[in-house]
């Protein structure tokens, strides 16, 4: 089957792509285990993350050399990340005039935002740049996992893994989407994900939300069996504006959240107390997102997968965000982001990539907001970089994308701004901008004493 999926589905052209292609990849059928006859690939026709190292026939996507394997000679710890990319000019521009040439190459989302916003939204196409990488660590433990990891039942969790992708050879959306959740990010930091969500005219307030990590599984020697299926530890702050400040949220994020669910509480310093907060998951509003995003869109998709059926469509090639530098420069303020109805495309590149794309449909008497989505998942990092949001009519609601950079001081491939449109509503939100925060910081081990909810209590009232 591996072979199948490479040969027919990652080197097809756009055109032979279609749903059919989802038939043959059901995750029904294909809770295969690990393959370990198949690790030495990953440093042979596949990289170490388990992504085609070939470029495409066309020569449009290069081949993958090892991502960035050291920073900018102008890079200095601590600092925004300077572009190592920032002589490329862009190839051409995609928008309301010719979108329609690129349309097998653009999602339902991309094309509906052009359509939508026809006068100010483009997408500037630069030259491939297959930037990511992660340290050699997590490749030597992702050619483990590929020998030992499986799923655990009806594919919530993880077996048998450690510290790397759990999944190099997927040959599901369950093992797609537990590498997308699973992705290298460090073993904790603090960052500023800090929220605006403008009217349609372009209004807005920003949300500055402090938040702290702690994820043992990305631990030097742990295992998932280690973790007391805890993958990731959250604690979020808002520190203005003042009707919000001091409100505070924690997360204990499961590993296998149906076994054990996501564990939430909150402290209201109004009433100065702590309390259990059971809706922190799946389709309940994000914190002070004016409904315009839901819990399990952070980080584009976390949480418990059980309330939809999921199949692998494919893989294709797509103009997708990435090397979001411009996004990320230091000292850009937030007026220079926000545009009505979308963020200022002059400070975003788009490229093309390899993506798989993942369909989810909502099972028989379950519920959510959103009864479809489509994820576009880069073939590198397995992050998601698209979604497309539909609403009970099965009519396009969102969507979203995730601007990536390489945090090449790690390094790892991960989201600098996210941003959720609502081409219903004509409104959107977006977080992440840190322009002129302090940057992010990503190997600062904390304890998990720091996440108690009696930490939480204690801190709340300081």
């Amino acid at each position: 089957m591996r072979e199948t999926i490479h040969a027919k589905l990652c080197c097809a052209p756009a055109a032979a792509f279609s749903l059919a292609a989802a038939l043959a990849f059901t995750p029904s059928s294909a809770f295969a285990g690990p393959k370990p006859d198949e690790v030495g690939r990953l440093s042979e026709d596949l990289t170490p993350m388990g992504s085609e190292r070939a470029g495409n026939a066309a020569g449009t996507i290069p081949a993958w050399t090892g991502g960035i394997t050291q920073p900018p000679a102008n890079y200095s710890p601590g600092d925004h990340h300077p572009d190592p990319f920032a002589s490329d000019e862009p190839l051409f521009r995609i928008d309301a005039s010719n979108y329609q040439q690129y349309a097998d190459m653009l999602s339902v989302g991309q094309k509906a935002t052009i359509e939508k916003y026809a006068d100010t939204y483009y997408m500037d196409v630069y030259p491939s740049r297959r930037s990511t990488s992660f340290p050699q660590r997590v490749y030597d433990m992702t050619i483990e996992n590929g020998k030992t990891a499986t799923l655990a039942a009806n594919g919530e969790g993880v077996l048998n893994a450690a510290e790397g992708f759990p999944f190099p050879f997927p040959e599901n959306a369950y093992e797609l989407m537990w590498n997308h959740k699973l992705k290298y990010k460090g073993i904790g930091g603090v960052r500023y994900n800090n929220q605006i969500a403008p009217t349609p005219d372009g209004k807005y307030s920003e949300t500055v939300i402090r938040e702290e990590l702690l994820g043992l599984y990305y631990k030097e020697g742990v295992t998932v069996e280690d973790i007391n299926n805890v993958l990731l530890y959250f604690f979020q702050e808002v520190e203005s504006p003042a009707r919000l400040a001091g409100n505070i949220l924690l997360v204990h994020e499961t590993l296998n959240q149906v076994e054990l669910p996501r564990q939430a509480w909150i402290y209201n310093p109004g009433q100065r107390r702590v309390r259990r907060a059971p809706n922190v998951a799946y389709d309940n509003p994000g914190t002070a997102s004016d409904g315009l995003r839901t819990n399990d869109m952070t980080d584009m998709f976390n949480g418990a997968m059980d309330r939809f059926d999921w199949s692998v469509v494919g893989k294709k090639e797509m103009y997708v965000p990435y090397n979001s530098y411009k996004a990320h420069a230091e000292g850009i303020e937030n007026d220079t982001f926000i545009r009505p109805g979308h963020l200022n495309p002059e400070l975003m590149r788009y490229e093309l990539h390899r993506v798989w794309v993942i369909e989810a449909t909502l099972k028989e008497g379950m519920r959510h907001i959103n009864p479809r989505r489509t994820f576009y998942l880069d073939e590198d990092s397995y992050q998601i970089l698209l979604i497309d949001h539909y609403d009970a009519r099965d009519q396009l609601w969102r969507a979203s994308e995730a601007h990536c950079i390489n945090y090449y001081d790690v390094p790892t491939f991960w989201s600098t701004i996210e941003a959720h449109y609502d081409l219903q509503s004509g409104r959107y939100v977006a977080q992440g901008f840190d322009n002129t925060m302090p940057v992010n910081t990503f190997n600062v081990e904390m304890a998990p004493a720091q996440f108690t909810p009696q930490a939480l209590r204690t801190r709340g009232r300081r």
